[in-house]
């Protein structure tokens, strides 16, 4: 299941509902990246969603 390594943001859970109510069950998931990143002055690869990555949370290594 993906998942955010910075902030933890992962897939939720709820449920659809048509025009005529009847229910049944979708899924959100996050806009999970592969990116670069430096972390301990290191390069590594790591899952980040893109919210972490606009707000500076990480930096990515080139």
């Amino acid at each position: 299941m993906s998942k955010c390594e910075v902030c933890g943001k992962s897939v939720a859970f709820g449920i659809r509902v048509s025009h005529s109510h009847r229910r049944s069950n979708r899924t959100w998931k996050p806009n999970i990246k592969r990116v670069k990143v430096h972390e301990n002055g290191t390069p590594k690869h790591a899952y980040v969603c893109s919210r972490c990555l606009r707000s500076g949370k990480v930096t990515r290594a080139v």
